[in-house]
Formats: structure tokens, C-alpha cells, sequence
């Protein structure tokens, strides 16, 4: 057993293969460049972190000038855009030194023998750019659909309290001010609406389980998001967002844009999740073992923990394992907590009594993964480690995560869990489709292009193929969850095309090749 790191082999993988097709629509570069019925004078985008660039981790300079809406503004300089101010860290490595859990961004370094990515110290502490608005890109890393709308999300008061945000703390016109409402001063001529990820991210990222505190969220109430009677001040930081709120936050950003004469613009919806290399990296049968090993775990834990699982009717939580790659061992919360009764029949059985309290506590509530489980990222950092003492396991290691020991709740995904955070996705694109089409907005389906990204074929570009691969896919940052500057410029090419389709422009795409991917040591 090891951790699942990026060995050599995998970086050879980023030769990609080289086809004689573009899998975008016909680009309009050779057109002359046209506004159509469009004004792009002055460009305002909102969203969270996948407008502002945020990559590996964090938010630091070099991604913020490779984020889709710069790549946009750059294209409607062609047919009248104006300037596009972005509110740019102050450095290349992002993080605040002043405020726990913001680190600088990941880097691949060698870790035990292979490539790992590995966080950077945060390279300055919180500072304040709001002289420089107003800024364009709008973008609130970590922001859900009903940030936008909160009063007093930029203020620095409230970061010890987790109702605001560092991001929008540095560039906020006021302590009380909205993302909205600073985004309405300045009366775009022509926007675009990328919000709903995080309201379900969070979750999924967290192997759905919620925050035992109440973090990141505003204390206005129902009616003001329009949701009838549900209150997203009662959330947890890591709660999926009711539906109602996630469709009457989006209704109010629009309302308000709509008030001051914004009535021209694109809105996305957003992709499932679990399509993205955070949750498909780690497969759900990640424990490969051979013949010697599999009969010893079968000997000494699997078929005595069967038996007693049997005699209490839940034995089909475990099977034994065999030669070859097998289901990851995991917590799964909604299961009876069976530990005071494995305890005890483990004692009976003759297994000494510390050792069968260690087990009976661990197996609780664990079985095997099933198909369609997902294990997120951070898994990886942990299979194979030696349980009782967070070291590699050696030869003479008992208690293995993953294949002796079950791994957290929070590492993985059930099948309940999954469902849920479908459900959610489709509940949010249904509203985000139908107000597309109430408002008279260009729609981008952005769900559909990471669904296709995520496919075994891709999608390529001038030769260059591209998948959401975790690393040698080219498109997905070392987080797992947000782009490089080529997944970027992919995104942006879609609306560039439903901008073209929706307004009678004729916006050139962007080429991808051309902006950065994973660097490489």
C-alpha cells in the first residue's frame, strides 16, 4: 500500500494525443469582428472563485489574468469593449499570512520518491484594494448564490464571525455593501452570472458532512431572497443550499442589475461536481493487494469481522478480499453504530480485549465502497497509511486506511450523497435555464461541457487533446476543483459561442494553447 501520488509515468502522459480535429464549433476568427446587438463598453462579471481565477488552492496574480471573464474582455476589446479592472493579488502565490486556512497556492514538489502537490506559504497577509475600483471582475472565491445579495459580506469585522469574506473584504466599496450593489454602481453595458457551485461544493467536498458551525453565512431574512419560507441564515457552512434560495438569490442579482438598465448579459449554470478530479482521481476500489496479503486481511480481520456482522444482519457491509484492486473501507454515518457489539463478540471470539475495542469502535459504521462511490482527493493523502501511527505502513502494519482500517466519513462519497448533490445540480440548472430564457439572456450549459470534458475521448483543440484527468488532463488546476489557464479558456469559448448565438456578435474564441497548464518542476 502507498499514497496516491503522480509518479513519472503520469507526467509522460501529458504528451497528448495529437488529432487533425477541433472539437469546438466553428470559430469566427476569420470574420470581421462585430458587437451584434450587444454592448461590451463596459463588462462586469460576477460569480465566485471560478470567475476570478482561483487555481491551486488560492487566488494569486497569474491565474486571476487567465480567468475566463479576462479572456472575455479581451475578445470584446475587438468589437468595442472597454478596460477590465481586476482586483489583482499582490503577489504570485496568494494566501493570507494573517488569517488561518488560506495558504498559498499548491506546487508539485517530490514527496517520498514522486510528484505531489504540496501548499506554498501564504506570501502576504490581507491587504485592502478598494482605492482602485471600480473593478470589473467581480468574481468572490468561496461565495454561494446568496453571498452575492448579503449586505456586509465585505467587512472586515465580520471575518471573525464568518459573515464575510477576505476576497471581497480586499476590494469591497464598504463595510456594508453587496456584491450587488457594487456591481450596480457601475451599470453594465453587458454582464455575465456564473453562481451556484459552492452551494453545493462545499458539501461534496467535505464527503457530506456538515459544519458543526454556523460559518459563511448572512443573517437576512427569507423574504429577501424571495424563497418562501426557508432561511438560509440557518445554514451550516457546509449545508447544500435549498433550491428556492439558490433560484430567488439569482432572481434578486438580476432584478437588481435589470433596476439599473443591465438587461444584457449571459448566465451559466453549473456542472455536477462529481465530475471533476477531486472526486474521480481516487477510484472506490483503491486497495490493491495480492494473493499472500489478501488471505492474511481475510484471516485475521475480514472473515471474523463478517461473522460478527452477520449475527447482528448487517454482514453484507463486508466481503472478503482478493487478488487485485479492492473497495476502499470507509465510514458511512447513516449505518447502526455496532461498535459496543462488535466489541463484544470480538471478545468472545478470542480476540484480545484491547485489540477488539480498537476494532469495535473503528467498525462501527464502516463497510466496503461500492461502485459508484466516490473517494475525494484528499483520500489519497491518507490510503495506505499505517492507522496507528499516521506513518507509511511497513510489512508488519495492521491496521492500514483504507484496507485494515476504514478511512473518515469526510474522504468519500456514498451513494445517498451522490444523489443528493445531483438532485441539487438539477434543481439549480432547471432555474438557471428558465431564467435565461424570462430575462432574454444568452445561457451557457456548462454542466454539459465538463460532462463532456470528463469523457475518455475530451476535447481538443488545434491538435491538443484535453480531459478533466486529474494533472495530465491539462484542464483541471492541482486542487482538483478549479482550471488552469486552458480550462479557463475553454469555459470562455463557450460563452463566447452562446454570446455570438444569443446577440449576433461574432467574437473570435480564444485558443487555448496558448495559456498556461499544471507547471511542472
Amino acid at each position: 500500500m502507498k499514497k496516491i501520488i503522480i509518479s513519472t509515468i503520469a507526467v509522460s502522459a501529458l504528451l497528448f494525443t495529437v488529432s487533425c480535429n477541433t472539437d469546438f464549433d466553428t470559430d469566427v476568427e476569420d470574420i470581421v469582428v462585430t458587437k451584434g446587438e450587444a454592448d461590451f463598453s463596459n463588462y462586469v462579471a460576477l460569480g465566485n472563485s471560478l470567475t476570478s481565477g482561483y487555481r491551486d488552492g488560492t487566488l494569486y496574480s497569474d491565474g486571476q489574468n487567465e480567468s475566463y471573464p479576462s479572456m472575455l474582455a479581451m475578445q470584446m476589446k475587438l468589437a468595442g469593449g472597454g478596460a477590465f479592472k481586476q482586483p489583482l493579488m499582490p503577489n504570485n502565490v496568494g494566501g493570507f499570512t494573517n488569517l488561518p486556512g488560506f495558504p498559498g497556492k499548491l506546487v508539485l514538489k517530490m514527496v517520498n520518491g514522486a510528484l505531489a502537490p504540496v501548499a506554498s506559504p501564504a506570501a502576504a497577509a490581507l491587504d485592502n484594494v478598494a482605492a482602485g475600483r471600480p473593478y470589473n471582475n467581480m468574481g468572490v472565491p468561496g461565495a454561494k448564490s446568496f453571498h452575492l445579495v448579503a449586505p456586509n459580506y465585505g467587512s472586515a469585522a465580520g471575518l471573525l464571525t464568518g459573515t464575510a469574506n477576505p476576497y471581497f473584504v480586499r476590494f469591497a466599496s464598504s463595510a456594508t455593501t453587496s456584491v450587488l450593489a457594487d456591481a450596480m454602481v457601475q451599470k453594465p453595458t453587458f454582464f455575465s452570472l456564473w453562481i451556484g457551485n459552492n452551494d453545493v461544493l462545499s458539501y461534496a467536498t467535505n464527503g457530506g458532512t456538515n459544519s458543526q458551525t454556523t460559518g459563511g453565512v448572512t443573517t437576512y431574512t427569507a423574504a429577501t431572497v424571495q424563497n418562501g419560507n426557508t432561511n438560509p441564515a440557518t445554514y451550516r457552512s457546509n449545508d447544500i443550499s435549498d433550491a428556492n434560495v439558490v433560484a430567488g438569490s439569482i432572481k434578486g442579482v438580476l432584478d437588481g442589475l435589470k433596476s439599473v438598465g443591465s438587461t444584457k448579459g449571459i448566465i451559466a449554470n453549473i456542472p455536477d461536481v462529481t465530475n471533476i478530479p477531486f472526486f474521480t482521481r481516487v477510484p472506490y476500489n483503491a486497495i490493491p493487494l495480492d494473493a499472500a496479503k489478501a488471505q492474511s486481511l481475510n484471516t485475521q480481520l475480514y472473515g471474523p469481522l463478517k461473522a460478527a456482522l452477520t449475527a447482528f444482519g448487517q454482514g453484507d457491509r463486508i466481503n472478503p478480499v482478493v487478488a487485485g484492486n479492492n473497495p476502499v473501507l470507509i465510514i458511512d454515518n447513516k449505518l447502526a453504530n455496532l461498535s459496543a457489539q462488535l466489541t463484544a463478540a470480538l471478545t468472545a471470539g478470542g480476540v484480545p480485549a484491547s485489540q477488539a475495542a480498537f476494532i469495535g469502535n473503528a467498525f462501527g459504521r464502516a463497510r466496503q465502497a461500492k461502485p459508484g462511490e466516490l473517494m475525494l482527493l484528499t483520500s489519497s493523502s491518507l490510503l495506505g497509511l499505517d492507522a496507528t501511527t499516521n506513518q507509511a505502513a511497513t510489512p508488519s502494519s495492521v491496521f492500514i486506511y483504507g484496507a485494515s482500517f476504514p478511512i473518515g466519513d469526510q474522504y468519500s462519497l456514498t451513494t445517498d450523497e451522490v444523489k443528493n448533490i445531483s438532485t441539487a445540480v438539477k434543481a439549480y440548472n432547471t432555474s438557471i435555464r428558465a431564467m435565461a430564457d424570462s430575462y432574454g439572456l444568452a445561457f451557457v450549459d456548462m454542466n454539459a461541457k465538463m460532462t463532456e470534458l470528463n469523457s475518455k475521448s475530451g476535447i481538443s483543440w488545434n491538435g491538443v487533446r484535453y480531459t478533466a484527468t486529474f494533472v495530465t488532463g491539462g484542464t483541471f488546476s492541482l486542487d482538483g476543483v478549479h482550471l488552469t489557464g486552458r480550462g479557463y479558456a475553454v469555459v470562455a469559448n463557450e460563452f463566447i459561442k452562446s454570446i455570438n448565438k444569443k446577440y449576433n456578435s461574432t467574437l473570435p474564441q480564444v485558443d487555448p494553447n496558448k495559456y498556461s497548464g499544471v507547471t511542472f518542476p
